[in-house]
């Protein structure tokens, strides 16, 4: 069953062998369950096989004292043997006894393994007689080949593998376990692509890679690290109280938790372990944990500063990381691997070479053109330690109708802003119009990653926002993603330089990003929505109109004579029949009825509008809409909760696609009104 750890093995081949440099201590360390005690196993046959004696000591029956430990290594006093000390954190009060007289004592072709969880004291590197004769050892995970060659070897058929190596993330002991428990499963009772951990299994791995813990205190301490992507001791503060700088120093101090310069982090099979087994045993708890965390991290948002910002809402949004289509969009790189900068005039050749190598010539004059109105909108990044840019993207604000002529994409925008009604003063859009990183063009990276936070902080931190869009290549690669984020596509994409880009729009008039985040923190802690309440069809952007349309001057008549209503009045007017669809009394009395739409093709409102709905069927991605509204309009339910019962879908999802599906029949019925077309069947 010992799969990998080649490097490791050549290390105690050398030293046995004696090669010219080759140490004769290796310091094995890491947390529980990564494979400490099989590579000490495989280490013994590599020095049988040399001919070499092997003595082993295991910390955890051995008492720790100098006496003890002589004992139960005497055998290392003959000449070429390979001494195996296990478990050394048992007996870890010896180690400064062991390097400064112990070992010195031995004989000189003995080669010495010392295998614990802890990293070897800096007295050992600080002392010039070790330098050379030791080398420590930091046993990691498996890599992904490894780790499938042992279920392999464990009897694990193919197509149950994908979902093991997620939840062991390369940890040896996680795998075994996953692999056994997946072994003793009825195949047929449980798909392949659906195995999860039971508790107990989770229960069993947490025993053997956490230990003994201190106390409560520490265990609170880590599933707030479980939580959160890193971990300071500003946050333990926050959630925790006052004894965060002792529980922060434990934890820097366990082997299962590492550290980069933003903070405190745990190996990735134990955060989803601990995260789960606490939602499990404590669901009440977890989201008492959750929301405190949460809050704790929305606030430092709004309060960050510029350079702050990023890491701010990646930390945010890394409490989502499970929910829709996460992921696979967000990669939760190690912070520092990119650099975040404000645009510099200087750099507007390098801007320019990278929308042209990403983009094409006709896209790289709309770029010029942004640069020249919009400077102050863009951002460039670099990897760490280039000196040249390697992306940039652009989170435009500009001023009412600005850009219309210049760049088709954003004229797109206003004009479907201003179709579901004008603007209000001091009310504006904004436009994440450029991602181009022409590397790895608008797929998950480290780079794509900075560009999705900063919309998303920038959303977050303003003031008022009417309407955002993101821009992306229609390929439908973050279809799912913009749609778990409310992002609804425009019907048809927008053509430049021979790509086609779609608009995901969102109008957060009637729900600002604060109360929509709110509603997202419930749909996740609920699992079935029991956010935000908002009605699609009850909250139309001007209010509903009671009688029939005025009677207008000039174009304002059709050609039929009927009066033609303005697209807020119209979109109102939809919403307001949808509603009423199955209430045969209330919908004779809605102003559509006067419509050249109804009236002028001798069809019946509820013609028109059943029509509507059936054309959904014809849109991209319409048979989640066209369910939803067929649902909602045709069929009815008693609530929203129970439509999306009936349909299988979490509530949240309903909504989106009910929303989306009432934003398209208003736009198909007005196209057909502005047009003088009948709205026929599709």
């Amino acid at each position: 069953m010992f799969v990998g750890r080649e490097a490791e093995l050549r290390l105690l081949r050398d030293a046995l062998a004696g090669t010219p440099g080759a140490p004769t201590v290796l310091y094995v360390h890491g947390p529980g369950g990564i494979g400490k005690t099989a590579l000490l196993r495989r280490y013994a046959q590599e020095a049988r096989a040399a001919g070499r004696p092997v003595v082993h000591v295991d910390g955890r029956t051995v008492p720790g004292t100098p006496p003890a430990f002589e004992a139960a290594a005497a055998g290392a006093r003959e000449p070429g043997t390979l001494l195996l000390i296990d478990t050394f954190e048992q007996c870890q009060d010896l180690e400064g006894w062991l390097h400064e007289e112990f070992l010195l004592d031995l004989p000189e072709d003995t080669v010495v393994v010392v295998a614990g969880r802890l990293a070897p004291d800096v007295r050992w590197s600080a002392d010039p007689g070790w330098a050379g004769l030791l080398a420590p050892v930091p046993l990691g995970d498996l890599d992904a080949g490894e780790a499938r060659r042992l279920l392999v070897r464990k009897g694990v058929a193919a197509d149950r593998h994908q979902p093991l190596l997620a939840f062991a993330a390369g940890h040896p002991l996680a795998l075994v376990l996953a692999a056994h428990v997946a072994g003793t499963e009825n195949a047929g009772l449980v798909a392949p692509g659906d195995w999860t951990p039971a508790p107990e299994t989770i229960a069993h791995l947490l025993r053997q890679v956490l230990g003994a813990l201190p106390g409560p205190r520490h265990r609170l301490a880590l599933e707030i690290c479980a939580q959160a992507h890193l971990t300071t001791e500003t946050l333990l503060r926050a959630v925790a109280g006052e004894d965060a700088p002792e529980l922060f120093s434990w934890l820097r101090d366990q082997p299962y938790v590492e550290h980069c310069a933003q903070g405190l982090f745990p190996h990735d099979v134990v955060r989803e372990a601990l995260a789960a087994d606490l939602r499990w045993r404590d669901p009440d708890g977890y989201d008492r944990l959750y929301r405190r965390i949460h809050a704790h991290l929305l606030d430092r948002v709004g309060t960050a500063s510029a350079d702050g910002l990023l890491h701010a809402v990646g930390a945010l949004q890394f409490l989502y990381r499970s929910q829709g289509h996460m992921a696979e969009s967000h990669g939760w790189h190690t912070p520092g691997l990119v650099e975040d900068r404000p645009y510099d005039p200087s750099l507007r050749a390098g801007v320019l070479a990278l929308a042209e190598e990403g983009e094409g010539g006709e896209s790289a004059e709309v770029v010029r053109y942004w640069l020249d109105a919009r400077p102050q909108d863009f951002r460039v990044q670099r990897l760490r330690g280039r000196t040249r840019a390697a992306a940039f993207s652009a989170w435009l604000r500009p001023a009412p109708f600005q850009g219309r002529a210049e760049d088709p994409v954003t004229a797109a925008a206003w004009e479907h802003a201003a179709a579901h009604g004008p603007l209000a003063p001091g009310e504006s859009i904004a436009l994440g119009r450029f991602h181009v990183h022409p590397q790895h063009y608008q797929r998950p990276s480290p780079v794509m990653d900075l560009m999705l936070w900063r919309m998303f902080g920038e959303l977050l931190r303003d003031a008022r926002p009417s309407w955002s869009f993101i821009v992306l290549r229609d390929d439908g690669f973050w279809d799912a993603h913009m749609e778990f984020c409310d992002m609804t596509p425009l019907p048809r994409p927008v053509t430049v330089g021979g790509s086609a880009y779609r608009l995901f729009a969102h109008d957060w008039r009637d729900t600002p990003p604060g109360a929509w985040l709110a509603g997202k923190q419930e749909d996740m802690l609920t699992g079935a929505g029991g956010g935000l309440t908002v009605d699609p069809i009850a909250s139309g952007p001007r209010g509903e109109l009671a009688g029939p349309w005025p009677h207008g001057e000039g174009d304002g008549l059709a050609a039929t004579g009927t009066p033609t209503p303005d697209r807020a009045e119209f979109a109102a007017a939809v919403r307001s029949a949808l509603r009423d669809l199955r209430r045969p009394s209330a919908l004779a009395a809605n102003p559509l009825r006067a419509s050249r739409l109804v009236a002028g093709h001798g069809m019946s409102l509820r013609e028109v509008l059943t029509n509507a709905i059936a054309t959904l069927v014809t849109d991209r991605d319409g048979d989640r809409t066209h369910r939803a509204a067929t649902m909602a309009f045709l069929e009815g339910a008693p609530t929203q909760e129970a439509a999306a019962r009936r349909l299988g879908l979490p509530y949240s999802t309903y909504r989106r696609h009910l929303a989306a599906a009432t934003a398209r029949i208003e736009e198909i019925m007005w196209r057909h009104e502005e047009e003088g077309r009948p709205l026929s069947p599709p």
